[in-house]
Parts: structure tokens; C-alpha cells; sequence
């Protein structure tokens, strides 16, 4: 048998981890001494100890480890692994996400003249038929699932499209989550909507403020924040929901630096 100081040694743990598991009944003393109130632990309780020592490593909680402890199953344990597979992958990929964008603003800052130059236009833009599917999404670049869905609708009645394809925001700012966003494709022919798919003419605009950006989804905040400045100096206001052409994308080119993109903003003069 070992006190609770020279087992914590031998295991490399802290007396007070020991104490903390003790109490919430995770990994009890073999006996405990009722004059002095010494633990006492024995080897045999070392798997579990080291096996708690692991979960932890792993990031499971000590509530999640007291679960998987107390059910003998091992499907249970199956199931909480992958779980936390699941989860530390989604992380991994979020933080892969931001290291990218990362390196593309170090791209931009090493070169003489990292602030783009754009070239903004003032235009009218014609009525055109499209195919429009409108919905919140949880954020700006999870739009996947919409397009798909609209793709497959329009290959399933055989309709033609006509690029380029482009998205509608309507809130009248950014927003964090909840994107009232619509995604379009211009189409040639006649075609029936439904519930979800709306198929109308999509209006003209008088004056649309235009700029074109080449490169990464982004790294387009840069053509916003040149558009944006535009529209404020030269005495215009926004009018209208914001639309993103995409004029090259991922179905062009492997390289995201390829990429091109029109931002159009109807604007009025103040």
C-alpha cells in the first residue's frame, strides 16, 4: 500500500488530483485510515489511474472519462473516441483555415505595394432571368449545400445556365452568423420553380458600383473596404443588396490566387 504523496510520485500526478478524484468518486482510495484520515492506494489501482491519465491527455473531460470508466462496453468507449475524433478534426481544420488566411495577408504585406489597387466602375446593369435560392446560412462561406441543391434541381429539368453565377446578400450589414443570402444562376429557357427554387427576372440597376477582384474568397474584404471607400468619397449612398459574381472560381482553377470576382453595390447619389 502507498500514501497518497508517494503514489502521486510514482504516477506522476498531484496529491491534489488525487484528492480532486476522490471526491468526485472517479478513482477512490483503496482504504483510508479513520483515526488519521491517510489514503492509502494499492498497485492494482494503477491501470486505472493510468487510464484516466490517457483519457485526459486525449481531451475528454473527467466527466466524460467517469462514463466510459463505469460502462464496461467497449462500444461506448468506440463512440466517445470518435466523437472526440470528430471534434479535435473540426478544430484542427478551423485553425488550418485561419494559418491559411494568415499566410495570404503575409503574401500581400511582403510585397512594395500590399494595398491592392482597384479600379472602381460606375455601371447599369440589365434585367436577366435566373434561378434563384434563397436562405440563411451560418456564415458567408457555407454556402455549399445551396448550390448544390440548385444545381442538382436545374440538371434534373435539363435547363441551361448562363455565367456567370453570383450571390445576393440582403442584411443591410455583415453579420457574424444567420447570412440572408441568395444564391443565383442565370438561365436560358423556361423553367417551373417550387417551394424553394424561385425563378423570376432578376431586376435591372440603374447605377451599380462595380470593382473586380483577383484572388482568395479572402482576401475580398479588400475589395469591400475599396469599394466602400469610393461610394463614401465620391457622394453616393448604397441603395440595394450587395451581389458577388463569381467570373473564376475553384471550377477553373486549383489555385485560389486565380480566383476572380466582381462586387457590384446599387448606389444613389445622396
Amino acid at each position: 500500500m502507498f500514501k497518497i504523496g508517494d503514489f502521486a510520485k510514482l504516477n506522476r500526478v498531484t496529491v491534489a488530483a488525487l484528492r480532486h478524484y476522490d471526491a468526485i468518486g472517479l478513482l477512490r482510495p483503496e482504504t483510508t485510515d479513520n483515526f488519521t484520515g491517510y489514503r492509502y492506494y494499492s498497485v492494482s489501482q494503477m491501470p486505472k489511474l493510468n487510464r484516466i491519465i490517457t483519457l485526459k491527455e486525449l481531451g475528454f473531460s473527467l466527466d466524460e472519462i467517469s462514463l466510459i470508466l463505469n460502462h464496461k462496453s467497449g462500444d461506448t468507449l468506440k463512440l466517445l473516441l470518435q466523437l472526440k475524433y470528430n471534434e479535435i478534426k473540426s478544430k484542427l481544420e478551423e485553425e488550418q483555415s485561419r494559418l491559411t488566411r494568415i499566410e495570404t495577408f503575409m503574401k500581400l504585406y511582403e510585397q512594395e505595394d500590399y494595398i491592392m489597387k482597384y479600379d472602381i466602375v460606375l455601371k447599369s446593369i440589365d434585367e436577366i432571368k435566373v434561378a434563384g435560392l434563397r436562405d440563411f446560412i451560418p456564415s458567408y462561406s457555407e454556402q455549399g449545400h445551396l448550390w448544390m441543391e440548385l444545381g442538382e434541381y436545374l440538371g434534373k429539368k435539363g435547363v441551361k445556365t448562363v455565367p456567370p453565377c453570383m450571390v445576393i446578400y440582403y442584411d443591410p450589414g455583415y453579420k457574424e452568423d444567420k447570412v440572408d443570402a441568395e444564391i443565383i444562376e442565370p438561365i436560358m429557357g423556361d423553367l417551373e420553380g417550387n417551394d424553394r427554387i424561385k425563378v423570376r427576372n432578376l431586376e435591372s440597376v440603374k447605377q451599380m458600383a462595380c470593382v473586380v477582384h483577383k484572388g482568395s474568397y479572402q482576401t475580398l474584404s479588400l475589395a469591400y473596404n475599396a469599394l466602400s471607400k469610393w461610394i463614401e468619397e465620391n457622394g453616393y449612398t448604397m441603395s440595394g443588396p450587395q451581389r458577388e459574381l463569381y467570373l473564376k472560381g475553384e471550377w477553373d482553377s486549383k489555385n485560389p490566387d486565380e480566383y476572380i470576382t466582381e462586387i457590384q453595390i446599387p448606389v444613389s447619389v445622396n
